[in-house]
């Protein structure tokens, strides 16, 4: 006798309707955006490090009551004595035997050097006033440095207080750093000295002789720093004023 299941037993079961095969191109899209940010997340934690790193290293030049000249400790780098405060007028020239210049006499108004990148060649006295200040100047020469190494300069200066940036023509180096009494040339923007020398010499309270003055722009009829005095481009000549400033009597306008 036949089951009573066997009437049902030659039935087929019932086909699944709208089944969906796995959403590869979702898994996929997930898949990139994981990968993605785990590689941003690492490209971070690299610059982080790599920062870190070289913040350790610069530690060694930071100035301090019983290191008050760091730069002393990097190489290449020349120092002298100048007198601070001998002013000039901005229709006189001084006679610097210092190329670009880094102290002597100068110009009584100050270039701005709040981060200031100028695009074209500054008059020496006023760049000059500027370390007498603290600022650190990079100076280049624009026939050799350009693209990514001009970039990596800019960086260094941009917006960075004390700090300003300008070609220099006919610089005997490609780059030349210049503070108060203090110089260093190299010849490659990518030279670790530069940052160490910003470093040590930057607003260096114990290496400039104007502690707390400022680095703003004064304004038109002083200088203005978009429209700054131009670069001389010929000798100081037989009227020039004594770099030392010795030739100096009552000194040229405001001080500061």
């Amino acid at each position: 006798m036949a089951s009573k299941n066997s009437k049902s037993s030659g039935k087929k079961a019932p086909a699944l309707v709208g089944r969906r095969g796995a959403p590869w191109a979702t898994i996929a899209a997930v898949t990139v955006v994981v990968v993605f940010a785990a590689a941003v997340l690492g490209y971070a934690l690299f610059q982080n490090q790599a920062k870190s790193e070289k913040e350790t290293a610069l530690e060694k030049f930071t100035p301090s009551a019983t290191l008050q000249d760091p730069s002393k400790n990097i190489a290449g780098v020349i120092a002298r004595e100048f007198e601070a405060g001998k002013h000039v007028a901005p229709n006189e020239r001084v006679a610097y035997t210092q190329f670009p210049p880094f102290g002597g006499a100068h110009d009584y108004n100050w270039a701005a050097c709040t981060g200031v990148v100028y695009p074209t060649a500054v008059r020496n006295e006023n760049m000059v006033h500027s370390l007498e200040h603290g600022a650190v100047w990079i100076a280049y020469d624009p026939a050799r440095i350009s693209g990514a190494a001009l970039d990596s300069l800019k960086q260094r200066a941009e917006g960075k207080q004390y700090t300003m940036l300008s070609p220099y023509p006919g610089l005997d180096a490609p780059v030349s750093l210049q503070s108060w009494g203090h110089q260093l040339k190299v010849a490659d923007a990518a030279d670790p000295r530069i940052d160490e020398f910003i470093q040590a010499l930057r607003q260096n309270k114990y290496a400039y002789p104007e502690v707390g003055a400022s680095c703003d722009a004064l304004g038109p009829g002083m200088f203005d720093q978009d429209n700054p005095p131009a670069f001389e481009t010929t000798p100081a000549g037989p009227g020039a004023h004594k770099e030392d400033g010795s030739d100096i009597v009552t000194p040229a306008g405001p001080t500061g």
